[in-house]
């Protein structure tokens, strides 16, 4: 077993032992037994009550953070000449078609999100043997594939986030910065806990939210008492 270093026992000893913490403690804790020397970001990974090899209980949905994640989002805008300049007054960092399908098609992603529109899916389809294994390919249901490109754009500059459970149930998502104050990481906590509260699929049975744990970029995990979260 790796042996932990003084600032990583120091973290641990700060975590009572068998204790479940409420949202709120966890959201100043987190920020008390980070130890890294850059603005580490701050995580969330919820485990759900479902079966995601059902499709009836698949989870995948959008959050808007009212603080946004902390982070410089890279948008690619895959669109039509005459909505070049709509992509580009909202922010987007690379606007164009062709050549930049031809980019990707030569191995380069060096994006975060990449938004495009209904009439030019044709020809962004065939990247997804690229896209799809970097989650960057566009879907409908996550506002990536839109007429209102514009409106796309600002909303993912301004803190909206995608998320989809994975193959064991566990929705896993960044949620800020551990430079952040605990209310606002509390704040787009809790954004996206409700989120994935209304997204409950009506054939999930039993107990929805298995657990809740929040930590940043190598700290100890910390649990969260389901009862504490209001409006889940």
């Amino acid at each position: 077993m790796a042996r932990l270093t003084k600032n990583q026992k120091q973290a641990l000893s700060k975590i009572e032992a068998g204790k479940v913490y409420s949202l709120q403690d966890a959201s100043a804790l987190v920020k008390e037994i980070t130890t890294t020397k850059f603005d580490a970001s701050v995580d969330i990974d919820v485990r759900l009550g479902v079966d995601p090899r059902k499709a009836n209980q698949m989870v995948r949905g959008i959050a808007s953070l009212p603080h946004g994640t902390g982070k410089t989002v890279r948008v690619l805008a895959l669109v039509t000449p005459d909505k070049e300049e709509e992509a580009k007054a909202a922010g987007a960092d690379f606007v164009g078609l062709d050549e930049y399908i031809a980019k990707i098609e030569g191995g380069w992603t060096d994006v975060d999100i990449i938004i495009t529109m209904p009439s030019v899916m044709a020809k962004v389809g065939r990247l997804g043997r690229i896209l799809g294994p970097r989650n960057l390919m566009p879907n409908p249901k996550s506002g990536t594939v839109t007429t209102e490109v514009g409106k796309a754009v600002t909303d993912v500059k301004g803190g909206k986030i995608d998320f989809k459970v994975d193959k064991t149930g566990i929705i896993h998502t960044s949620i800020g910065k551990v430079s952040f104050d605990a209310d606002k990481i509390y704040e787009n906590a809790l954004e996206v806990l409700q989120t994935l509260s209304k997204l409950k699929p009506s054939a999930a049975k039993g107990t929805y939210f298995k657990s809740i744990h929040i930590s940043s970029t190598m700290s100890p995990g910390i649990e969260i008492e389901t009862k504490s979260v209001a409006g889940i």
